[in-house]
């Protein structure tokens, strides 16, 4: 069973701004407590293949992450694909920006899950706790974009 989770926020920053907090991709840990660290692959700026590597913390587990982006059209749309071998991975996801006035951005988030393997009993768990927080972790994006 595979299912997608979103989140939404709007950000008092403009378009261009929270796009390139978001687009650095090395920013993840100011939003999400669960990953510990980041690192890009090549150093420098983000485009369609930049590769990022993280360890993750979910459920007291730490697990290794990669992810690739497969799009990159700034100011408003970023895909990436999960290639690491995880039992639930983000097989899709992305951010939409739209600027929405003078100084502020409409964000939305998404992963799609996919279970492999026994993750395809426990990724209904990880999608039912992932859409649980959606609206927090909205809030924590716009807090970290306001922030910086």
């Amino acid at each position: 069973m595979a299912g997608q989770f979103e989140a939404t926020a709007e950000i008092n920053r403009p378009v261009e701004e929270v796009f390139a907090f978001l687009g650095e991709g090395t920013n993840d840990p100011k939003f999400s407590p669960r990953v510990q660290e980041i690192k890009k692959t090549p150093e420098g700026p983000t485009a369609v293949g930049t590769v990022f590597t993280s360890t993750v913390k979910d459920a007291g587990m730490k697990t290794a992450r990669q992810f690739r982006i497969t799009e990159f059209d700034p100011p408003r749309r970023i895909r990436w694909t999960e290639t690491s071998k995880n039992v639930v991975t983000a097989d899709q996801g992305g951010y939409d920006l739209e600027s929405t006035g003078a100084g502020t951005t409409h964000v939305r988030i998404f992963n799609v899950l996919e279970g492999h393997g026994i993750g395809k009993l426990l990724v209904g768990l990880a999608l039912s706790a992932a859409r649980k927080d959606a609206d927090a972790f909205g809030q924590r994006i716009k807090a970290a974009v306001e922030a910086s």
